[in-house]
């Protein structure tokens, strides 16, 4: 297959609001050691990317400057040591950074194929969301059909695919939204019970409608929510946390229930996990989760799909926190 040379992509010539994003051209990227490389259809936005442009959000050493951490496409070239892709096969993936351009590459244990159906769009509002659940609220807190859970921010990208996960694997869901409108989302989509943080007490909500609380937390709040968390959980719960949108210290937090509830406490975030890990991660999904979307079991929710050019208009919607479900660019 014939390469272009160059590629556009998004750049972040300094740290600040969307604007300071402008659209660049340059190199496209080799293919290394188990490495595909991907001509991008569609890109997923995420809030580490606005936390990489606002400059709190470093990537690590070893991955691309360039924001964005999903896209879909087509394999335009393969590196050593990968078997399982062709050039021309349709797959979505977690990135390790570079996203945000007209050709991206996803290491191969971290692709996935389009589910049966699929276009680009709906394929790469998939990896980030679906690894991050699946590795926080399944792998490491171990829900299980049967039990109960309260899942904050019901309706971004994370509590969309959160409700309808834990719905699918037979949980009963609770979850927290800022609106009407979001609420009637969640229930929607699948909650018990959606619950507006403006107007009610969630912790009180949660001991009225369960009498002994929820066995797992999956929270993207943080410190502002941790005493009433920890209030929310059952006997032997879990508190799971991927974000610390409410601030990373908790300097006045009642922590006995710990102790009394024997309670565990624990978080994860994708970027730093090893290849290893994140194959893991990957190969659970695809045999777990990829057979619900096959038959429409589960389906990502697009807030709304923005032209690859338009990524400051995108960036403002997500800051805005108006949306319900996945704001995504179409390159």
């Amino acid at each position: 297959m014939s390469l272009p040379a160059l590629m556009r992509f998004v750049d972040l010539p300094r740290f600040g609001a969307p604007d300071v994003m402008t659209i660049s051209s340059g190199p496209l990227p080799v293919a290394g050691d188990g490495q595909i490389l991907v001509r991008t259809q569609a890109i997923g936005v995420n809030r580490p990317d606005v936390a990489q442009r606002q400059g709190t959000y470093p990537p690590p050493a070893i991955s691309s400057p360039i924001l964005g951490l999903e896209i879909a496409g087509e394999v335009v070239a393969i590196g050593p040591g990968v078997s399982g892709y062709t050039v021309g096969d349709k797959v979505c993936g977690l990135t390790n950074g570079g996203a945000y351009a007209e050709y991206c590459l996803i290491p191969s244990g971290q692709a996935l194929r389009f589910p049966k159906g699929y276009d680009a769009v709906q394929a790469a509002a998939l990896p980030e969301n679906y690894f991050t659940v699946w590795a926080n609220m399944f792998q490491m807190a171990g829900l299980t059909e049967g039990e109960k859970v309260l899942i904050h921010g019901g309706t971004s990208g994370i509590g969309t695919t959160a409700i309808q996960l834990a719905r699918a694997f037979g949980a009963e869901v609770y979850a927290t939204a800022g609106s009407q409108e979001k609420c009637d989302a969640c229930v929607k989509l699948g909650a018990k019970r959606a619950i507006n943080y403006k107007t009610e007490d969630f912790a009180e909500v949660i001991k009225a409608e369960t009498g002994q609380g929820v066995d797992i937390i999956l929270d993207m709040i943080g410190a502002a929510y941790l005493e009433k968390n920890l209030a929310s959980l059952a006997k032997d719960g879990c508190l799971s946390i991927i974000a610390f949108l409410g601030g990373a210290v908790a300097e006045t937090a009642n922590l006995a229930p710990i102790m009394v509830k024997r309670l565990t406490v624990t978080g994860s975030t994708l970027r730093p996990r090893t290849p290893e890990e994140k194959r893991a991660i990957r190969d659970d999904l695809l045999s777990q989760v990829w057979p619900l979307l096959d038959e429409g079991k589960l389906a990502p929710v697009i807030h709304k799909t923005f032209a690859f050019e338009d990524v400051v208009e995108a960036h403002k919607l997500m800051e805005s926190s108006s949306h319900i479900g996945k704001i995504m660019l179409r390159v």
